[in-house]
């Protein structure tokens, strides 16, 4: 192998698709991940979007253990014509213990690697693109966007202050960052019990890393509750139009 194949190979990236969750704030009987979206499961989506992007080299499926076999059958389905192999390993009970069980089923821990809510499924190989440049820069950058709305900080009811939104931004995933990073900082957090609100910030938290912001887009929602879904469906029929 060529000095040229190497160096394009250690450019390639594996995900962590985080698709453990259970749907509670969206009222429904079963995963979130699993509910249909025009015709197709959530996690399809998603999973489809990093299975067409060349630079993707192995996808590591968070589960629940009793989903396994269902979402076993649907990548089955997905995949019949993908080079791209995928892992399926079990999550935690919190989705930092479900990306520190997807980090110790990586190919290799000194490649990059993005982790991704399966509950986000509009992201686009354009941010992917974009996040697999900058993260190659600083090891360690995220997607987001400027909030719109005039932030408000409020204890018990009562409005403290106005905060000043220019330097706002609300985060999306993926968050890209190098394998052997992000397993020190999760290794730290659970030494501490220290549980995150993403990535980014154990990131933060336990290393010197600066984290860089990439552009991503208002489309790029995560389905939570059911006018999510709402949302998520006109959106659908918005790119399909």
């Amino acid at each position: 192998m060529g000095k040229a194949e190497n160096r394009n190979k250690a450019l390639d990236y594996e995900v962590i698709l985080l698709a453990a969750g259970q749907g509670k704030r969206m009222g429904a009987s079963r995963n979130k991940i699993l509910l249909h979206l025009i015709g197709k499961p959530v996690i399809s989506y998603s999973l489809n979007t990093f299975l067409n992007d060349p630079a993707c080299k192995h996808i590591v499926l968070v589960t629940q253990e009793d989903e396994q076999d269902l979402l076993a059958a649907m990548v089955k389905k997905e995949t019949k014509k993908k080079k791209c192999p995928i892992t399926i390993v079990s999550g935690g009970c919190e989705r930092q213990y479900s990306v520190y069980n997807g980090l110790k089923a990586l190919l290799n821990q000194k490649n990059i690697v993005m982790v991704h809510d399966g509950a986000r499924p509009f992201v686009n190989l354009t941010q992917l693109k974009l996040l697999h440049q900058k993260v190659q820069e600083t090891r360690a950058a995220i997607l987001g966007v400027p909030v719109k709305d005039t932030i408000k900080r409020v204890i018990e009811g009562i409005v403290q202050e106005t905060v000043p939104r220019e330097t706002l931004w609300q985060i999306q995933t993926p968050q890209a960052f190098y394998g052997e990073d992000l397993l020190a900082v999760h290794v730290c957090a659970q030494q501490e019990g220290y549980l995150g609100t993403d990535d980014a910030s154990l990131i933060e938290k336990y290393s010197n890393l600066p984290v860089s912001m990439v552009l991503g887009s208002y489309e790029n929602i995560k389905l939570t509750t059911p006018e999510d879904m709402l949302i998520g469906e006109a959106i659908v029929k918005r790119k399909r139009s």
